[in-house]
């Protein structure tokens, strides 16, 4: 079984993803980690970003693996190193290139291929698997979406202006929203989970209970 959770930036969809998976038993798949693992790779062979060719081989060579909750590339764990802001501030000149976004989805497909899989993104349920059983869409609104940014950047320490957060965030649904392949939208046959006003407890209950039911109503068509 398949399970997507797309939505835009700072909905929750990540960590939600991965608590689900836990609470099943499921793979969890991170695809913005695996984009980010390209980007490091590509950092560290110091390519041009208007390579093309050279970033679209790095993709399709790159050994990206999935195991505990953490990803490898070519069997080191740079979990943490793909988090950084150097990681970070680049990601887009992989992830608006077709190209790499096909060798990606192939990679993805691979990765899920006969396994329960909890996988998030933009597109999951759209464009990589348009035939997953279940399809959640978790959004909230922009405001809510930047308190809670605002709230975690305060528990590291960071004071950020939430119209500064706000500002930036809104630019990046954006660009989702209009990106030529992967663009940020819900599956006609998505649950919409709208979480404004609700804990990240509630969220994770929401989604669960949205799974379960599915889960069974899938057992139920076999038997």
């Amino acid at each position: 079984m398949i399970v997507t959770i797309d939505g835009p930036a700072g909905a929750g969809k990540s960590s939600i993803a991965r608590q689900v998976a836990t609470a099943i038993g499921f793979d969890f798949l991170d695809t913005g980690a695996m984009y980010r693992g390209i980007t490091l790779a590509a950092i560290r062979a110091d390519v041009e970003w208007n390579d093309s060719a050279a970033l679209i081989a790095i993709a399709r060579k790159a050994e990206i693996d999935f195991r505990e909750g953490l990803i490898f590339l070519r069997g080191e764990d740079v979990s943490s190193l793909v988090r950084m802001p150097s990681v970070t501030s680049v990601v887009r000149h992989i992830a608006d290139e077709p190209a790499i976004r096909e060798v990606l989805t192939l990679k993805q497909r691979e990765f899920a291929f006969g396994r329960d899989v909890v996988t998030e993104g933009r597109d999951q349920g759209t464009e990589v698997f348009p035939a997953a059983e279940c399809k959640i869409f978790l959004t909230a609104s922009p405001e809510e979406r930047a308190r809670r940014r605002q709230q975690q950047l305060i528990e590291t320490g960071r004071h950020v202006l939430i119209e500064d957060i706000l500002a930036l965030q809104n630019r990046r649904d954006l660009e989702d929203r209009m990106r030529p392949v992967g663009r940020l939208r819900p599956a006609p046959d998505a649950v919409l989970v709208q979480s404004d006003g609700m804990t990240p407890e509630q969220v994770f209950a929401k989604v669960l209970s949205i799974i379960l039911e599915r889960k069974e109503s899938l057992v139920a068509d076999l038997t």
